[in-house]
């Protein structure tokens, strides 16, 4: 995305003077949703002004929040200046960047960008233009290869990667139901626009305590906490299903919503 020319608009005196951006003074706006996912506001810096191919801008990502894949055709570079960060190009492990870290993207790599789940981030994004384009965007990074893909870990030269929780469950035995649950249950039917992640979080603790499946009940009353679900919420959804799915349902269910809590 390029940001729009600081001085557009502006008639200057004199080309040749040097320009001063006051801080505060340009105003930032809301990325496009087709192109980023979560509440990311974008303030430009600077434009390109011919013959010069260079721009920049000041991003800021709440948590969670991050672009969709995208390519550069002459690279990119990110510089972190709050916050905690994520990192990956297409195929390579997931990378956390700090305050302070200077990102290189290399021409044409598929890769995105964004805040960690618990931090927001602000990078300054610096781009060239090659035959007017600075950015082919692409589809966007799912809530199941930001969340499901494997918790990040920092490490001397960076971060690795954990196998998510439904291949450390089944993946020695079953890698196929593995890869079915990260890609097309969390993949798709999470991504599906006809509810939100909220509701269907609702929908699922309902049905595993209904069906008393507690051990699936943990990790989905966790699921349903991030998604926006309060504590109260979940809790009237076990008193409620007490008169309707059975008291041991409900009793049960409120051993592992104690346990989940006190997580918290």
């Amino acid at each position: 995305m390029m940001p729009p020319s600081p001085m557009h608009g502006q008639a200057l005196v004199d080309p040749g003077a040097i320009q001063i951006i006051r801080s505060g003074s340009q105003t930032s706006m809301q990325a496009p949703a087709e192109h980023f996912t979560g509440t990311v506001r974008v303030a430009p810096l600077f434009r390109a002004v011919a013959p010069a191919h260079t721009s920049g801008a000041l991003v800021t990502f709440e948590p969670g929040a991050r672009t969709a894949w995208h390519t550069h055709p002459l690279g990119q570079i990110l510089i972190v200046t709050a916050g905690t960060g994520l990192v990956q190009r297409w195929g390579d492990p997931v990378q956390e960047i700090h305050q302070g870290d200077v990102v290189w993207i290399p021409p044409g790599q598929k890769h995105w960008h964004g805040a960690a789940p618990n931090s927001s981030m602000t990078h300054i994004a610096i781009v060239e233009q090659l035959d007017g384009k600075s950015v082919d965007w692409m589809e966007k990074v799912s809530d199941a290869q930001y969340e499901h893909l494997p918790p990040v870990s920092k490490g001397v030269a960076g971060v690795t990667q954990e196998p998510s929780a439904a291949q450390k469950l089944m993946g020695d035995i079953d890698p196929k139901l593995a890869e079915l649950t990260d890609n097309v249950l969390f993949g798709d039917i999470w991504q599906r626009p006809e509810l939100s992640r909220r509701d269907r979080s609702l929908i699922t603790v309902a049905a595993l305590i209904a069906m008393n499946r507690p051990d699936q009940l943990r990790s989905h009353l966790r699921l349903a906490l991030h998604n926006g679900v309060s504590q109260q919420e979940l809790v009237e959804v076990i008193t409620q299903l007490a008169f309707y799915t059975g008291w041991p349902n409900a009793v049960s269910a409120v051993g592992v919503a104690r346990e989940v809590f006190q997580e918290k």
